[in-house]
């Protein structure tokens, strides 16, 4: 169909034109630079972009510098002032330094306040969409989540017995749950009317605000209740003495119309029986795990136990799912099905905590970015996670290289290549991919030579990273050569020691230039540096050699030789010297043939006319004809053009026509 405009021009999507022009059937997917997709039907053309960089933009989709920094720059910096250790890896003839983060969970607690401080300047920004909010809170959480399970702390005279640890981490996840539900029990009690005082109150148990509840229970009269609720999750007599009155309840008949369904429901959950207490109500998976650490375990009970209870009821289908943030607080649309083991972040690290001595395969679930981000190209948060957990002992994995490079993706879309690498280079070693770091690293160069050699500062930092010069080099010279900077493209190929290719750059495309521009230092220049590895060229001595000699041999020939008597150089020496030359030069153009521009042939005859005409211009006294003459015939067999050849086949008539006339006198 005719159309004004095509797609691929101008950016169009849903433009219907000839699917004969991409192949038709036949045509696929195809992915175009920086995150370019393009994909058809029998009709229909889309030209899309991966959105890897969602996170860094506001409610009006347009991206923040200030989220840049505070999303990828800051965390990175961070993360590079860690310790670190490095292992050399040798790749063909280079190293690079493989490098990995060191801490120990005695400065967890500070590695992770310095994330939460740098994800606290994000919430500053203004302008932040509703759900980006909630996503930066749960990251918030998150790392609080990880300091509470898995940081260690000094002991000292004045700290209590080991034996109380575990009590104290407990204490500590207890805290952090009623933190991460409160809003959640705050936004249900806003929507209840004021004279529901009771769902009002196990609504606050439900998160464990018992002071709040002890006091709205006192306000409202009911002094007894109040006490109960004050000894809410404590003794197991008090609540096996509130279980045995509510059976005795049940077994002698009483009349339940009589007292209110809420108040049945705070005493099953302060006895205990927590899904007697939940009936048909749907809660949380966090404030579930609350409901059975607060009111249904012994309050002695360690995390471990705690989230192993959790999991058998969840196996049973008697709890609620750990369903990841952005389903559980409706940031989006709940396309979560059970079964489906894309679960919380948070659920992944208590069971992280519960499996701490016994390998499992959850890790490869547990760090995609479903599990904390309803982005699924969004890794920037979760590969600092990962990392700091490694660091800390808690599991060792080598084969997360999906979280890595969709880590490094992200970062290359915002053209931040130094820290792309940088990622890289602690992506795990493995014996099996010896040179995985090395290829990516190559990649980057390559596909973004345009980008990280426009900045110095990026530039700079990729030198610091260890990372080879020469194969900066090397990427620097592609980028030069496509796009025709030969005499650049040539520099390159020295600086990473590509020998042959540079020869053949220098050969074909370069030197006839320099010489034509007078350039003839630079041409010195670029072939001595060539020349301590012309063992390692092919066709050396017709090609860079070639203008080696011709210089060294125009020094020769122009010495002064009144000034240069005792080293004179006789007529016949010089002439062999210039058809030696003159030889090689009839080789090269044979050898290089078509890879020879006419340029550079019109050097040829341009050397080839200014060594004859300093061959013949000054004999030097005491020459005979005859070899002046010869130099004539080796002039003849030289490759210059026939009109500059036929001047010096006049200059051979007159001598030899003056030694006819010296011979008959």
């Amino acid at each position: 169909m005719e159309v004004k405009e095509t797609p691929v021009t101008k950016n169009y999507s849903r433009n219907i034109v000839d699917a004969s022009l991409f192949m038709g059937k036949s045509f696929g997917i195809a992915w175009g630079p920086n995150g370019l997709l393009l994909h058809c039907n029998s009709s229909t053309i889309n030209l899309q972009k991966a959105a890897t960089d969602n996170v860094v933009r506001d409610e009006n989709n347009k991206v923040r510098e200030e989220l840049i920094d505070s999303c990828f720059d800051s965390p990175l910096n961070f993360h590079k002032e860690i310790n670190h250790e490095t292992k050399e890896v040798e790749v063909d003839d280079y190293k690079i330094k493989i490098q990995k983060l060191v801490c120990d969970r005695l400065s967890l607690s500070h590695i992770c306040r310095s994330y939460i401080s740098i994800i606290e300047k994000q919430l500053e920004v203004s302008g932040l969409s509703p759900s980006k909010r909630v996503m930066l809170m749960h990251q918030v959480l998150v790392w609080e989540l990880i300091k509470v399970l898995f940081s260690s702390r000094e002991i000292s005279s004045l700290d209590p017995d080991m034996e109380a640890l575990p009590l104290i981490r407990r204490a500590e996840f207890s805290y952090w749950l009623q933190e991460s539900v409160m809003h959640r029990v705050q936004d249900e009690i806003s929507s209840l009317n004021d004279s529901n005082d009771l769902q009002h109150l196990f609504l606050l148990l439900t998160g464990r605000q018992l002071d709040t509840a002890v006091e709205l229970s006192a306000s409202r009269g009911d002094v007894r209740l109040a006490c109960l609720l004050s000894q809410a999750g404590g003794s197991m007599f008090n609540r096996s003495d509130l279980d045995h009155q509510l059976n005795l309840w049940k077994t002698n008949g009483l009349d339940f119309s009589f007292i209110e369904k809420e108040r049945i429901k705070i005493l099953e959950l302060l006895s205990g029986n927590i899904h007697e207490a939940l009936g048909d109500m749907n809660i949380d998976w966090k404030r579930f795990i609350g409901l059975l650490m607060w009111y249904q375990l012994p309050p002695d009970s360690d995390l471990i136990s705690i989230f192993q209870t959790y999991h058998r009821l969840l196996e049973n289908g008697r709890a609620p799912y750990p369903v990841p943030v952005y389903i559980d607080e409706g940031v989006v649309e709940n396309s979560w099905t059970p079964g489906n083991d894309r679960f919380d972040l948070a659920y992944y690290l208590m069971i992280l905590h519960g499996s701490e001595e016994r390998e499992f395969g959850i890790l490869k679930t547990m760090f995609s970015a479903f599990a904390s981000s309803h982005d699924p190209l969004d890794h920037h948060m979760i590969w600092h996670q990962r990392a700091v957990l490694e660091a800390v002992g808690t599991f060792s994995c080598d084969d997360l290289h999906v979280l890595d490079i969709g880590f490094v993706s992200q970062l290359l879309s915002l053209g931040h290549c130094h820290w792309a690498i940088y990622v890289v280079l602690h992506m795990s070693h493995r014996e099996d991919y010896p040179n995985l770091q090395a290829r990516v690293i190559k990649e980057i160069l390559f596909q973004f030579c345009e980008t990280w050699s426009g900045q110095e500062s990026q530039r700079e930092f990729i030198e610091e990273l260890g990372v080879p010069s020469a194969w900066m080099h090397e990427a620097l010279a592609v980028y030069h050569a496509y796009y025709g900077n030969s005499l650049n493209a040539l520099e390159h190929y020295l600086g990473c020691g590509f020998w042959q290719k540079a020869h053949s750059t220098f050969i074909s495309l370069v030197a006839h230039s320099l010489f034509l521009s007078g350039k003839h230092s630079e041409i010195w220049r670029i072939a001595t540096s060539m020349e301590e590895h012309k063992s390692e060229i092919e066709n050396w001595d017709v090609g860079a050699g070639i203008y080696m000699t011709f210089y060294t041999l125009r020094i020769s020939l122009e010495e002064d030789d009144d000034a240069m008597t005792e080293m004179q150089v006789s007529l016949k020496k010089k002439n062999d010297e210039c058809k030696e030359f003159f030889n090689r030069l009839k080789e090269s153009l044979a050898v290089w043939d078509s890879r020879l521009p006419l340029d550079a042939r019109m050097v040829y005859a341009k050397m080839a006319e200014e060594i004859s005409d300093l061959l013949v211009g000054d004999p030097g006294e005491g020459s005979s004809i005859e070899d002046k003459l010869e130099c004539f015939s080796t002039i003849f067999d030289s490759p210059i053009p026939d009109d500059i050849l036929s001047c010096h086949l006049q200059s051979a008539i007159s001598h030899f026509a003056l030694h006819l006339t010296e011979a008959v006198s």
